[in-house]
């Protein structure tokens, strides 16, 4: 099921943590909103009360012995809670939705990462999201090494300065391994469906890489004679 049917348009940030997803869809965010349109900015895992509290058990570094099929069960959990709660009530009202992740990160993490291969992943997402597809993919393409000491860096900071000692560390303690599994991964999926996922250099600034996705974005929504 394409978003299409459902009036709106559905875009997801896929990537390795710290190639600038939460940055860049903030960005296109406030570009997006002047020109008339509503936008809605979510995430996955979370987006709902129940998904931050799946979230929680799934990236808290002290979460141990999960085992990897646990892990992508509750991926799909919050998935499906996601999809029902928010995403197709935006979708009907024929808002912009732009989530950070979706099926492509449990397919790139957990069925290349994990090894548990993709057509579980698929099936599962046939099975508990309608098959409800992405209008549109940006993939954020970048090196492994950089990205995963941003990401460590980035929540080391969040877990010793925020109030609440948020913890979101347990997949940045996987190895190098692990990551390039991850990112060739999602490499395997942009060659699949090159019509939906459009592969994004994010190894440049900020306002570079913000470039080539609204150019992106506009190509596909059609934007370009639409006021400022």
């Amino acid at each position: 099921m394409s978003s299409n049917s459902l009036r709106g348009r559905f875009i997801t940030f896929e990537g390795l943590d710290g190639t600038g997803k939460s940055t860049q869809i903030e960005k296109l965010a406030k570009a997006l909103r002047p020109r008339g349109l509503s936008v809605v900015v979510t995430r996955e895992p979370g987006g709902t009360a129940t998904g931050e509290k799946i979230r929680h058990v799934i990236l808290d570094s002290a979460t141990t012995q999960l085992s990897s099929r646990a892990e992508m069960a509750l991926m799909f959990a919050s998935r499906a809670q996601h999809i029902q709660e928010v995403i197709k009530p935006a979708l009907a009202e024929g808002k912009i939705v732009l989530c950070d992740r979706f099926t492509d990160s449990t397919e790139a993490y957990q069925g290349a990462g994990r090894k548990l291969g993709g057509e579980p992943v698929l099936a599962l997402h046939r099975v508990l999201c309608d098959d409800l597809q992405p209008d549109l993919t940006i993939l954020m393409d970048s090196d492994v090494a950089s990205s995963v000491e941003r990401a460590r860096r980035r929540n080391q900071k969040t877990s010793k300065n925020g109030r609440s000692h948020k913890d979101e560390n347990r997949f940045e303690q996987e190895n190098r391994a692990f990551f390039t599994r991850v990112r060739n991964g999602y490499l395997a999926i942009a060659r699949r469906e090159p019509q939906r996922v459009a592969l994004v250099n994010a190894r440049g600034t900020p306002p570079e890489t913000h470039a080539k996705i609204l150019a992106i974005v506009c190509r596909k929504l059609r934007l370009s004679g639409r006021a400022q």
